[in-house]
C-alpha cells in the first residue's frame, strides 16, 4: 500500500489534481505491479509565503 505525498503551490484546480493522481497512481501500481486500488496519493498545498528555496519566501519573488 504506498503512500504518494505532493507538495504544491496553493490554487492547482481540482481537475488538474484528479490528472495528477490518476497518472501517479498508474505509474506506481505499474512501476512495482500492485492494483491501482491500493496505491494513495496525498496532496500538500502550501501559500507562497510558507515555502522558500536558496533563502528567499516564493512569495517576494
Amino acid at each position: 500500500m504506498p503512500i504518494v505525498t505532493i507538495q504544491l503551490f496553493k490554487g492547482r484546480s481540482v481537475e488538474s489534481k484528479r490528472l495528477l493522481a490518476a497518472k501517479v497512481t498508474e505509474a506506481v501500481a505499474e512501476t512495482i505491479d500492485l492494483a491501482p486500488e491500493t496505491v494513495t496519493v496525498l496532496f500538500e498545498e502550501y501559500e507562497r509565503e510558507d515555502w522558500a528555496t536558496g533563502g528567499k519566501l516564493f512569495s517576494d519573488r
